[in-house]
């Protein structure tokens, strides 16, 4: 891919967007502004291309460079590289004068002109024509070739709508307005990297490859364990054949969350957990502010009920992702999909942005009450992709900032890869990685919330109270467990418990 030089680029120098969390990652404000999102529009800010490392070439740096071209510049005092005035200049001039007609446009005079003006024009081309070094802002001509057809076009669209057709009609304006860049340009793959945020088998330019989680061994461990509602005598042939259908039917990528993904999610007990296509727009700017929100297709989270509601407006920027408070927060189980048409690349930075936002959420979590940040090396997020029938698990972990002026960084590192669709085996192979993920991701979620409200001597639970009149709230203290359903289906229970014999021993909500 080639680079493209903008005018006034620089390189950008590696620079803290948020501040450095010293000494205690609780002291967050209470109440804090609406981070400010690009708005939806054709063109991102220049700012943003001005951030980047390296611009690729491709179409919306193409327009930002006609943008910039297209500004007008002041006219400097006197041109170093004007060209020497020939003297065929000057006949041309004068012939143009006496020639020419009023008001008559550059491109029509050709047409007009006689053949030894036009010789004389032709050989004033050859020697690289007038000096336009210093012209800028100018209109473009117009083709009069093309200027005719497009009137003949109109004057016969005209004829056939009627009188009626001038009333419908809306001047045409040449504003441009910006937008925050998506996944789906180059360029915001190239503005993670510039934050800290790398994709999978990032190398650094020294060479030096991010290591893995130290709990990755542990997390493919617990992706292989059976499950009873997807063993052999449970999973049909017919089931199988069905997502295969639903599958193949699935040529857009909302047909794919809403017929295939589900028969490998199975039965998901707590819907109150799961959300998608939803902007993360509350969430604090994890780069610069000049690319849009992570809207991943699926997401899993707590209920906002389980953490202490303190806790939740103290971090809302990080765990908190929409401003409509009743959807899930601190999500770290993530799922991007594409239909056939689709790409995978694209899939692949909506991830791995995701995931870093995801990470971020539960670290912060993770660290809240302590004195210093927790850097443990460990991986709590999980990022799925399917496309074209195939499933990969990434999972995203953070690093520990080399200095004070420094930000953590975020890496992606991958599972496994299942094919969905290639046979019963690898399909139930697929989904049982993806139900035992989730399953683990709760586990991990809960526990950071359930540690986070022990450290609150009192807590208080948005829970009526029973003396009153449904308007009040009632104290209690959450440094116990925080039980809520779980996401496993009721008929895996028995096996998790063979399997995990600790598991048994773990107190259950009763119903």
């Amino acid at each position: 891919m080639l680079e493209l030089q903008l005018p006034s680029l620089r390189k950008r120098q590696r620079l803290e967007q948020h501040s450095p969390q010293v000494n205690r990652v609780s002291q967050f404000l209470s109440k804090r502004q609406k981070p400010s999102h690009p708005n939806s529009g054709f063109l991102p800010p220049a700012e943003f291309w001005d951030n980047l490392s390296k611009v690729w070439l491709t179409k919306r740096a193409l327009r930002e460079l006609d943008r910039r071209n297209t500004q007008p510049t002041p006219k400097p005092p006197h041109s170093l590289y004007r060209r020497p005035h020939r003297p065929i200049i000057r006949r041309i001039l004068a012939k143009l004068s006496k020639s020419r007609q009023p008001n008559e446009s550059i491109t029509e005079f050709p047409y007009h002109c006689a053949p030894r003006c036009l010789k004389d024009i032709k050989l004033f081309a050859r020697h690289g024509g007038p000096d336009l070094s210093d012209l800028r802002g100018c209109s473009k001509p117009i083709n009069p070739l093309s200027r005719a057809i497009a009137s003949s076009q109109s004057n016969s669209q005209g004829r056939k709508r009627g009188s009626t057709s001038t009333s419908n009609s809306k001047p045409t304006t040449n504003t441009t307005s910006t937008k925050s860049t998506g996944p789906y340009d180059r360029a915001f793959q190239q503005n993670l990297i510039d934050h800290g945020i790398y994709p999978e088998e990032y190398e650094y330019p020294d060479g030096r490859v991010p290591s893995l989680p130290d709990n990755w061994d542990d997390i493919n461990q617990r992706l292989i364990q059976p499950r009873r509602s997807l063993s052999p005598s449970q999973l049909s042939i017919e089931t199988f054949r069905k997502f295969k259908r639903a599958d193949a039917h699935a040529f857009k990528e909302k047909q794919v969350t809403t017929s295939a993904i589900p028969i490998i999610e199975g039965d998901v007990r707590e819907g109150r957990c799961v959300a998608g296509g939803i902007p993360f727009t509350n969430l604090d700017l994890l780069t610069d502010g000049t690319i849009s929100p992570g809207n991943p297709d699926l997401f899993y989270g707590a209920r906002p009920e389980q953490l202490n509601r303190g806790i939740r407006n103290k971090l809302s920027g990080r765990i908190v992702p929409s401003t409509q408070k009743d959807l899930p927060l601190a999500p770290n189980f993530f799922l991007a999909a594409k239909g056939p048409d689709g790409s995978l690349a694209v899939a692949g930075r909506q991830a791995c942005y995701d995931g870093a936002l995801g990470v971020r959420g539960i670290h912060t979590l993770q660290s809240y009450g302590q004195p210093e940040p927790v850097y443990d090396k460990n991986a709590y997020t999980i990022t799925c992709i399917y496309h074209g029938g195939t499933l990969k698990m990434y999972t995203s972990h953070p690093s520990q900032p080399t200095g004070p002026e420094n930000r953590p960084e975020y890496y992606m590192t991958q599972l496994n890869t299942w094919g969905m669709t290639g046979n019963p085996e690898t399909f139930r192979q697929g989904a049982t990685a993806y139900r035992n993920a989730r399953d683990w991701a709760k586990e991990k979620r809960d526990g950071f919330i359930e540690a986070a409200n022990g450290r609150i001597p009192d807590t208080y639970t948005e829970s009526p109270s029973l003396g009153s009149s449904g308007h009040g709230w009632a104290s209690v203290s959450t440094a116990g467990p925080v039980l809520v359903e779980s996401d496993t289906s009721a008929d895996e229970l028995a096996l998790e418990e063979q399997i995990h014999p600790s598991f048994s021993k773990r107190p259950r909500r009763e119903f």
